[in-house]
């Protein structure tokens, strides 16, 4: 039997940047650390933070960079999807934020999906669906999170790894040479509280709340622990879906977790280094935005090509693991 195909064509991407440059030796200062420490700690060269930018603007940036990448009108976009980990306000969507600052036509529709660091890969699969059922035509994605508005710099392994930034992709149901060949999404509720915010909602209404509970709270050693027990039997089932084995991957697009997730991913899938879209001394742990900007270094390197096939992969908050094998 031919293994499942959804036809999905990547026909631009692009990504933003905030304008603060943090070095690991700024790190090092602020932390109180000796020269050397947060690098050696962290694998950091720099990341971005945000000043007073909007997570919303930022998106619209990413946006904008895809369209004109791409040489794409605004005007054809027919549905946004915003695929950050973190809202920018409870109400309403970051998506019709996003909407405002890019200044897509009016009346455009437009929504959230929240996967926590997997969403974007959420987002594209749910864009694939949307375009098979012709409902719609041309999709814009757009993953943004400014994770340094909620980092808890009295907890240095959490401080370390974050950066800010955005990325969009531009996507259509293509010729059907192109698309999703497996996809996979896991949840296992247990760890539901290994990485969390707790206030700013209906839990922790504002007066009931405490400082510590408007900050990303992460037990990273549990999540550690359940994500590498599920992620075999994830991975099986991807490549098993396909009907294809790692050989077959031209390149694995990671959510860029930590330098040790880097590493260990290396090690449990057995491939080279130069195999896997690393991205994370340059950018650190963007949420959501990690995977879509990995994605699109990779297409403006070179590291990713038309007719290659790509596997997108990684952990998140719930905690959920999730995968994807697409030909690009």
């Amino acid at each position: 039997m031919k293994p499942p195909f959804l036809p999905v064509s990547i026909v631009s991407s692009g990504k933003a940047l905030p304008g603060r440059k943090v070095t690991s030796s700024e790190l090092d200062a602020r932390l109180s650390k000796s020269p050397g420490w947060v690098r050696k700690r962290s694998g950091i060269d720099h990341r971005f933070h945000a000043n007073d930018e909007h997570q919303s603007a930022v998106a619209a940036q990413a946006l904008n960079d895809a369209l004109a990448r791409g040489g794409i009108a605004a005007d054809s976009i027919d549905l946004l999807i915003c695929a950050s980990g973190v809202q920018e306000q409870q109400l309403p969507s970051t998506a019709a934020l996003v909407l405002d600052c890019a200044r897509l036509r009016a009346g455009t529709p437009g929504f959230d999906v929240n996967a926590s660091c997997i969403s974007f890969p959420v987002a594209l699969h749910l864009a694939a669906s949307l375009l098979n059922t012709s409902a719609y035509r041309r999709i814009a994605i757009v993953a943004s999170d400014l994770a340094s508005r909620g980092i808890d710099w009295s907890n240095a392994e959490t401080s370390l790894i974050f950066g800010d930034g955005a990325a969009a992709v531009i996507v259509e149901r293509g010729d059907g040479s192109t698309g999703i060949e497996a996809y996979r999404l896991r949840t296992y509720p247990e760890g539901k509280a290994y990485c969390e915010i707790r206030a700013g909602t209906s839990r922790t209404p504002r007066l009931g709340a405490q400082p510590a509970d408007f900050l990303f709270q992460m037990d990273g050693k549990r999540v550690f622990r359940l994500a590498s027990s599920v992620m075999e039997g994830l991975l099986s089932e991807l490549l098993g879906e396909a009907g294809l084995s790692l050989g077959d991957i031209d390149a694995v697009v990671p959510h860029q977790a930590s330098h040790l997730g880097m590493r260990h991913l290396a090690e449990r899938l057995r491939i080279p280094a130069s195999q896997i879209v690393d991205i994370y001394a340059t950018h650190g742990n963007q949420v959501a935005a990690s995977i879509p900007t990995a994605l699109h270094e990779a297409f403006i390197t070179g590291r990713a090509r038309r007719g290659q096939r790509l596997m997108l992969i990684g952990t998140a908050a719930g905690v959920s693991v999730g995968g994807m094998i697409l030909t690009v």
